[in-house]
């Protein structure tokens, strides 16, 4: 298996080659400084800028605050890019990944085989010395993307996606990870949903175990160990949920690096809270 993700030392080899990539930068905070204006100050040379809010996502309704876009929509976002389906695309945030294995998730889920995350993100770019361009890119295509025999349609949906109904069975027969922070699971706070607490069964899994402090996945032997604990083994079915289906996709890809094919519950708890019908559970996990 090859791994999903690629070192700045290796993206810089690719952007020397006779094929460079598609490199896609999806810095976003939710206390800002807005994404547009940190890529304008400084991305990697030839990068184009993707926001969540409007290109990986359809607005907030009943599916949570950041549902997963159209198909359409989100395809032609990324012929926009520059995307196709036989050119190597790299996605990289601020440092962490926790935005950008979004973009990774969505473009994997809809046909495409080629998609890395830069480990450590922008952040692990400058500190390697990477070159870095200043100012706006504006969008190199329209719709139709680049004229290719391979364009990026999105027709097909290959990853595990589960509503509501079926996070509850994961929670009940496998392993449901509530990407969250320990506090948000616990109900003890609750900044950004009106309601606290947790799905009940779901276990506590933080996405920032999957990270050192850097923002760099752990290795495949790392993982194992922190993982394994809460039941995530051989055999098991995982589902991952976490606010808003965002950072849940960075607890998908961690698992991913060590081969376990985890669903993501794309509305997650913002989305779980909209039928005031769905328990809730409070206190830390036992």
């Amino acid at each position: 298996m090859s791994s999903p993700l690629i070192a700045p030392s290796q993206l810089q080899s690719l952007l020397d080659s006779a094929a460079p990539p598609v490199i896609l930068d999806v810095r976003w905070s939710l206390l800002g400084p807005p994404g547009p204006d940190l890529f304008a100050l400084g991305h990697v040379p030839g990068a184009a800028y993707l926001d969540l809010d409007t290109d990986l996502a359809d607005p907030p309704d009943s599916g949570g605050r950041h549902p997963l876009p159209d198909p359409a929509r989100f395809a032609a976002a990324m012929r926009r890019r520059g995307v196709t389906l036989d050119r190597t695309v790299v996605v990289m945030d601020g440092a962490d990944a926790t935005v950008a294995a979004r973009a990774w998730w969505l473009l994997t889920h809809h046909g495409h085989d080629r998609v890395r995350v830069l480990d450590g993100g922008f952040s692990a770019w400058r500190s390697a010395g990477g070159d870095v361009e200043t100012g706006a890119v504006p969008l190199a295509y329209d719709d139709d993307g680049p004229v290719t025999e391979h364009p990026f349609t999105a027709d097909v949906a290959r990853l595990r996606v589960l509503d509501a109904a079926a996070a509850a069975r994961v929670a009940r027969d496998g392993v449901l990870l509530d990407a969250r922070s320990a506090a948000r699971y616990a109900g003890e706070v609750e900044p950004v949903d009106p309601v606290a607490g947790h799905i009940p069964g779901a276990v506590s899994a933080p996405a920032a175990m999957s990270h050192d402090i850097a923002g760099r996945f752990l290795g495949p032997d790392d993982l194992t160990e922190r993982f394994s604990p809460l039941g995530v083994v051989p055999g098991t079915e995982v589902g991952v949920y976490c606010g808003s289906g965002v950072t849940a996709t960075h607890t998908v890809l961690a698992l991913r690096i060590v081969g376990v094919d985890a669903a993501l519950y794309a509305a997650s708890w913002s989305g779980w809270i909209s039928d005031p019908t769905r328990p809730v559970a409070t206190g830390p996990m036992r």
